[in-house]
């Protein structure tokens, strides 16, 4: 009998809220929304009830939405809280307007990477050909696994969904398509806890009537494209040629909307990959000027700075290109890279070079985000073998001919004579 090809995407449901209902189950079927600040609230809520473990204490106790104050966006949030318009992605204070009642709770980041390796650990002990897509989701090869055929997959799905749910309390939705493109599509159509099966010939039938923007690379900017082009649908998509789409999105582009609106897609299952770049961000609690708050500016550039670095020697990563990213208070960005000589791990090098990058973007704005990036990577032994200059030292310590870390750093931001005074308001 012929395989088919068979591609699963596994989503979990709610993830960073899902983890967090395991430690708290008296906030389950409420609607709760994980973001914002920093992780204080377990510290807080242990003072106020030192005599009660975490899943007596008082739903009342926990912090609501309406109070809160703050930059931060949703990271995700419950069913009960989806269904008021909250969504990740959203503002905390926006979201506050739609559900005002919701239970807020910052993440959990030891959790969250606790309950990510739990599931994977448990999809590859049943199906090895495992992609990993971020601490929640994977692709799987369900071709050539026992039960993988039976049922277009639904059997080995079944399986993987109870395996999970038993070991860590959490459900996950699948979708098991021909290929990776569909399949992903698939497994947002019966959430939470669903299994989706898509086979070649549904395509007209269960994909076409979906919006463009369900196509994994399809983002805002090209859907307001093709729907002035009255293209809304994958179906009214796949019916224009695909000449006219390579006129109007080039030639790359617009030959792959073409095929991925025809459903095609030979990607493979990659089950090991190198990252193409390393990034720390961070978004303030209130817009930060050059001029009138030059030294906390300094001081978080450098903490980003030094936590990359860290990121990269604890990964075994060095890289080239050193690159900033900032958004303004009207939420433009502005990004800028350089590529240095050797490749580097070092802290200090990284913030000299991220540093000349803030010379060539506009500081006259208040800033809402910084972030640092380094790019063009390679594993450091493979480097230090062929390259014996190449700069792959641990995150360097304080150069105490400077002073401190952040008077490193301030030399990295023109001097406030050469700013323009943040606008009033």
């Amino acid at each position: 009998m012929t395989r088919l090809r068979r591609i699963a995407h596994l989503d979990m449901d709610a993830f960073f809220a899902s983890v967090e209902l395991q430690r708290l189950p008296q906030l389950q079927g409420l609607p709760v929304v994980i973001g914002g600040g920093k992780r204080r609230i377990d510290e807080m809520l242990r003072e106020r009830h030192a005599d009660l473990p975490l899943h007596e204490i008082p739903v009342d106790a926990f912090p609501r939405l309406k109070d809160y104050v703050g930059r931060g966006v949703i990271t995700t949030a419950t069913y009960p809280a989806r269904q008021f318009g909250v969504g990740s992605a959203m503002g905390m204070m926006k979201a506050a307007l739609l559900c005002p009642q919701a239970i807020v709770l910052p993440v959990d980041f030891e959790e969250i990477r606790k309950f990510s390796y739990a599931f994977k650990e448990t999809i590859r002990e049943i199906a090895p050909q495992v992609e990993d897509r971020g601490v929640d989701e994977v692709y799987i090869d369900f071709t050539d696994v026992p039960g993988g055929q039976r049922e277009g997959g639904r059997v080995l799905a079944r399986l993987i969904q109870k395996s999970i749910f038993e070991r860590t309390g959490l459900t996950c939705s699948i979708g098991v398509a021909p290929n990776k493109l569909i399949a992903k599509m698939a497994s947002e159509f019966n959430k939470p806890n669903g299994i989706s099966i898509v086979y070649d010939d549904d395509l007209q039938a269960k994909i076409w009537p979906l919006a463009v923007r369900k196509i994994n690379g399809i983002g805002p900017k090209a859907e307001a494209k093709l729907h002035a082009l009255e293209i809304r649908t994958i179906g009214e998509l796949a019916a224009r040629p695909a000449e006219e789409l390579i006129a109007q999105f080039g030639r790359a582009y617009g030959a792959w909307m073409h095929e991925a609106a025809w459903g095609r897609d030979e990607r493979p299952v990659v089950t090991e990959s190198e990252p193409v770049s390393m990034s720390r961000e961070t978004t303030f609690e209130r817009d930060l000027h050059a001029a009138r708050d030059r030294a906390e500016l300094s001081a978080i550039f450098t903490d980003l700075c030094e936590r990359l670095a860290a990121d990269l020697a604890r990964k075994g990563y060095v890289g080239r290109t050193i690159g900033i990213k900032l958004r303004y208070d009207d939420f433009q960005i502005a990004t800028r890279d350089m590529t240095i000589e050797h490749y580097t791990a070092d802290a200090k090098t990284i913030r000299q070079a991220a540093g000349q990058c803030l010379k060539r973007v506009d500081l006259s704005r208040r800033l809402r985000l910084l972030g640092v990036r380094v790019g063009k990577l390679a594993r450091a032994q493979d480097v230090a073998d062929t390259s014996p200059r190449a700069e792959t030292a641990a995150p360097a310590a304080p150069d105490t001919t400077s002073g401190s870390a952040t008077a490193l750093t301030l030399d990295l931001f023109p001097d406030t004579q050469d700013i323009p005074p943040a606008a009033p308001g």
